[in-house]
């Protein structure tokens, strides 16, 4: 009863401190809504950007300065609304894509890039506000899709490398969050402190990844296994671990949101009733190539097969001949190479912050234990359940409370499946 008091204790003051710390860094460092343009490569100044939340209630507004460059300040993060006034535009200037008006989503504490592309007008004469777009609800809903599926790839990485930890270990690991942090802020520090391309930079922060993940087993959880530490008890290491790594990089990189030097704003490819920036269907593309080879791996190669032995039955496993510790310490390096690389993703997806890797464990959580706890192809279909859940709610709830929509599905499939969607059934007792 004692041990179960203390246990209590610590996971609900691991909870409150935290929630509470990540709250405040969120108010200090505030939202905004910012772009620069131009023209023919000249700043266009002058002209008036509106934003406004989904209520339709003005947000700020501002006017484009010498150099091209807008900041709206956003009181929170959510979904809003920004307008720009095709009448301030200089005459024989419009907007190429012919949508002076974009709804997007702001994050907590980033700087949201907007794009308006400008060029000559076919027609003569000052630039003539845009036609609206008519299907301008259906486009807000496939862009939510999209996003959606975006952010869930970004996820499913992360909750990839968790499954495999939780199947070969039986740990919950709290301090997962911060190997995805890890990744970015390796990948930060490279393209930004040192200007190594963010393609280089993003490899590196890859590999050292999975070589933090692979000592971190090493030294530290391997001796915990070999003392046998009980996984409750690695639980709450896992919690103080990840408390220590998350004020560790607020002490080297701070508590603002970053962004890497490169693709921070691009134009978006047409496509359609949406428009998506090249390098997000470039990271949609990486990430599905490496789930795919990951999860192949694991079903037909010797290591895979092994691993899945490891998780069935460590000590059958074991029986065999397979080396056990050499097979989880293989899991740890792949979860640490993983989570790194959704960490890079994510920060060129909202920005670099301390706290990002916290922020999405929850999501990451919700997404393992969705499809199954311990089954990697059941984190890859939660992840996009999740990933869809959370954008796609925010078209009933405030964006503040988008997590509550994800969080919905996952109360509602557990009770109607126990085990996620593609776990098996276990017998107790």
């Amino acid at each position: 009863m004692r041990r179960a008091v203390i246990i209590f204790t610590a996971v609900l003051g691991f909870l409150f401190t935290s929630l509470g710390f990540g709250a405040t860094s969120a108010l200090a460092e505030g939202e905004a809504l910012q772009g620069t343009l131009t023209n023919a490569s000249q700043p266009v100044a002058g002209v008036v950007i509106k934003v406004s939340d989904q209520g339709g209630t003005s947000a700020g507004e501002a006017k484009s300065g010498a150099d091209g460059k807008w900041v709206v300040p956003l009181k929170a993060a959510g979904t809003y609304k920004v307008d720009l006034d095709p009448a301030t535009l200089p005459q024989g200037v419009v907007v190429t894509t012919g949508r002076t008006s974009l709804t997007l989503t702001v994050f907590e504490g980033a700087a949201r890039n907007v794009l308006f592309p400008l060029g000559a007008s076919a027609s003569s004469g000052p630039g003539a506000p845009a036609p609206e777009d008519d299907n301008s609800q259906l486009s807000r809903v496939l862009d939510l899709i999209y996003t959606g599926i975006h952010f869930g790839l970004i996820i499913a990485l992360a909750a990839l490398g968790l499954s495999l930890i939780f199947g070969t270990m039986g740990l919950t690991n709290f301090a997962h969050g911060e190997l995805i942090t890890f990744g970015a802020v390796v990948c930060l520090f490279l393209n930004v402190d040192n200007g190594v391309p963010l393609e280089v930079a993003a490899v590196i922060a890859v590999v050292l990844g999975g070589a933090f993940g692979y000592f971190q087993d090493r030294i530290f959880w391997g001796w915990l296994r070999n003392r046998r530490t009980g996984l409750i008890g690695m639980m709450i290491i896992s919690i103080g671990l990840a408390l220590v790594l998350r004020y560790i990089y607020l002490y080297i990189f701070g508590g603002s949101v970053l962004q890497y030097s490169q693709y921070v704003a691009q134009p978006g490819i047409d496509l359609g009733l949406i428009s998506v920036a090249p390098k997000n269907l470039i990271m949609d593309a990486i990430a599905i190539v490496v789930l795919i080879v990951v999860s192949l791996a694991l079903v037909m190669t010797r290591l895979g097969k092994a691993t899945r032995a490891v998780s069935t039955n460590p000590a059958l496993a074991a029986a065999s001949g397979i080396n056990v510790d050499s097979i989880i310490r293989l899991v740890w390096t792949i979860g640490g190479a993983l989570a790194a690389l959704s960490g890079v993703m994510l920060g060129i997806f909202q920005g670099v912050g301390y706290q990002m890797g916290f922020q999405m464990l929850l999501l990451v959580f919700a997404a393992v234990t969705l499809g199954g706890l311990g089954t990697a192809f059941g984190a890859l279909l939660g992840s996009l359940v999740v990933g869809l859940a959370t954008q796609l709610s925010t078209l009933w709830i405030p964006t503040e409370l988008k997590n509550v929509g994800a969080l919905a599905v996952l109360i509602v499939i557990i009770l109607v499946r126990p085990q996620g969607i593609l776990g098996r059934r276990e017998r107790i007792g």
